[in-house]
């Protein structure tokens, strides 16, 4: 039988030290010095006690929002806004985000398609509520354009308003 050589011994000490200390108790081997960690672990396990959540990357992904919540958009605006612009094909509608997307469209006495995208955000009948992005074939449509269009249909919500509730 051959002895171990010495460095070899070395080498594999060093080793197994170096490996217990990735593991983070190198502290604790020796003596002392672990009361950190157990303190910063049952802050962690006291903070998902509290919000129910692990941390974790998988609650990305996890869906916790109640599935009946709807968001609430004024009704009048969105009206208004199908109203408005009407002459644009639909492409697609969703009243409980409050998103109407439509299609390539020749406004009435106009002569460049344009193509809209409306978010109503809020169920409050004012401007902020609204968003209107518009779009021609060469790139986006001016600031006044988007704003006659916005003007168009707040006026028109005020308008629809003002004939529902008898005022």
């Amino acid at each position: 039988m051959t002895a171990i050589p010495a460095k070899t011994t070395l080498i594999a000490l060093c080793a197994i030290l170096f490996l217990s200390a990735c593991g983070g108790r190198m502290g604790s081997l020796f003596g002392g010095g672990d009361d950190r960690a157990v303190a910063q672990a049952e802050a962690v396990r006291d903070r998902e006690e509290m919000t129910g959540s692990s941390g974790s990357v998988w609650d990305l992904f996890s869906r916790r929002d109640d599935p009946s919540t709807v968001l609430s958009v004024n009704r009048y605006i969105w009206t208004a806004s199908l109203e408005v612009l009407d002459f644009l094909p639909i492409e697609t509608v969703d009243p409980f985000s409050g998103v109407i997307t439509t299609g390539f469209g020749t406004p009435p006495g106009g002569g460049r398609p344009y193509r809209a995208t409306i978010a109503v955000t809020d169920a409050a009948l004012d401007a902020r509520s609204l968003n209107v992005a518009l779009v021609s074939r060469n790139g986006p449509a001016s600031a006044e354009t988007v704003r006659a269009v916005e003007n168009a249909i707040l006026t028109r919500a005020r308008q629809i308003r003002i004939r529902e509730l008898g005022l």
